[in-house]
């Protein structure tokens, strides 16, 4: 909606110079007041619950002129800038929006069916011109990898995403095979406050008995990327690859040795739940439960439903010895490590360390990139050295796509852009 913004020299101030004639899916046209109503809701200035988590820094938000809306904030924060992408609703509709949402997209609501799916259609409004090409979309769910590669079989999805290595190979005759990294860091996530993982030499061990590179090469076809940190390598400033620090292959004999050094010369054995919904986290897991076993350790795999994972591992119970899954990232280096803090709310792999703690907190308030970069690779090592989990890939994002659509982009971040999407015979 901001056709411009400045930043001032504090960082304290931002404002935005609104677009002209943009319309809501309503056909009224969108307003300083929509804008200032949408962040003070999502920051909770509005009625103090706080919807975007970042944006609550926010002190103010103020109308200046029918085009400008500043933006008042507690503190300097050289990322917050990407945290203004959230959604610009009609003044006064929080409370419809989750039964009608009105936006001002390419695409606006038609339907939504919990567990069947939703379906939009072309905003003929869109401040764009030309887009979107497409009249509707409808996004479908679907139980599972295996439902999906049969309705793709069948062609009666046009799209998918996060395919497999062997399931790109078995559709490759029928579909568009397109790929890009993606936004997600895979791991074999360690619960620090339990055993055997509560003794870093133990978390050690299984870094340097797993084999990134097999794990790779099975699942996604040497397409993903080796990681051993909380850092997606497409944000290059802040990367820093540690891989030489355990290796991407397996060194059976030093995990051997860090598990004897830790009281468990027999080895240890230990359940690894993963969401069922995943395919290629269950193959990663099956992959490495077979390949460690040559350095004595031993794991029972525990497949569970996504929202069963979400709250025995990631949300309450945490009561998980380990779990193969991964965690998403936005264009902040922060939004990842953020979660590692001592006692942070997202930490469901209860890492703790002081020496962590103190890098971060340096590189979220350095207002110098090069410094901001320099803390946020300290923190990393930090990591990678105490072994807070044992991280595997980032996987590539996999699509298959119906070999007459043309237009569809790859973001940084996940998202389904459909409005440069276009069929090719029509």
């Amino acid at each position: 909606m901001a056709s411009d913004y400045s930043v001032s020299e504090d960082g304290l101030t931002y404002t935005f110079t609104l677009r002209d004639n943009v319309k809501f899916h309503n056909g009224k046209n969108v307003t300083a007041e929509d804008v200032k109503y949408s962040l003070e809701r999502a920051s909770g200035l509005l009625d103090g619950t706080v919807l975007v988590s970042s944006l609550q820094t926010l002190q103010s938000v103020d109308i200046v002129d029918e085009h400008t809306v500043q933006v008042t904030t507690g503190s300097a924060n050289l990322e917050l800038i990407y945290s203004f992408t959230t959604a610009i609703i009609p003044a006064g509709s929080g409370e419809a929006e989750g039964s009608n949402p009105i936006g001002t997209g390419p695409f606006s609501f038609v339907s939504y069916k919990p567990q069947e799916g939703l379906v939009v259609k072309k905003n003929p409004d869109y401040w764009q011109a030309g887009l979107p090409y497409l009249d509707e979309v409808n996004f479908k769910v679907v139980s599972g990898a295996d439902a999906a590669l049969l309705e793709l079989k069948g062609h009666s999805i046009d799209l998918y995403s996060y395919l497999t290595d062997s399931q790109a190979a078995e559709l490759a005759n029928d579909y568009q095979i397109i790929a890009a990294p993606s936004d997600a860091l895979q791991a074999m996530f360690l619960n620090n406050k339990v055993a055997p993982f509560d003794n870093v030499k133990v978390r050690q061990a299984v870094c340097y008995a797993m084999d990134r590179d097999l794990a790779n090469e099975f699942v996604t076809g040497g397409d993903g990327t080796i990681i051993s940190a909380a850092m997606l390598p497409t944000l290059k400033d802040y990367y820093v690859d540690l891989n030489d620090v355990y290796g991407t292959g397996a060194n059976v004999e030093k995990a051997k040795q860090l598990l004897a050094e830790a009281g468990y010369p027999n080895g240890i054995e230990f359940t690894v739940i993963v969401p069922s919904n995943y395919e290629a986290h269950v193959q990663t897991a099956e992959v490495l439960a077979d390949q460690m076993k040559a350095a004595n350790i031993n794991f029972n795999i525990e497949l569970v439903d996504w929202n069963t994972w979400l709250e025995d591992v990631y949300r309450q119970g945490r009561e998980y010895q380990a779990s193969i899954c991964a965690i998403t990232c936005d264009m902040t280096p922060s939004y990842l490590m953020v979660r590692f803090q001592t006692g942070h709310k997202k930490n469901f792999i209860n890492f703790a360390s002081s020496a962590y703690d103190e890098a971060y907190k340096k590189a979220e308030a350095s207002m110098n990139l090069e410094e901001k970069a320099k803390y946020y690779k300290e923190a990393q090592k930090i990591f990678v050295e105490e072994a807070g989990t044992a991280f595997i890939q980032d996987p590539p994002i996999t699509i298959a796509l119906n070999k007459n659509l043309s237009g569809y982009k790859f973001y940084p971040i996940y998202v389904q852009d459909m409005s440069t999407v276009y069929f090719n015979n029509k």
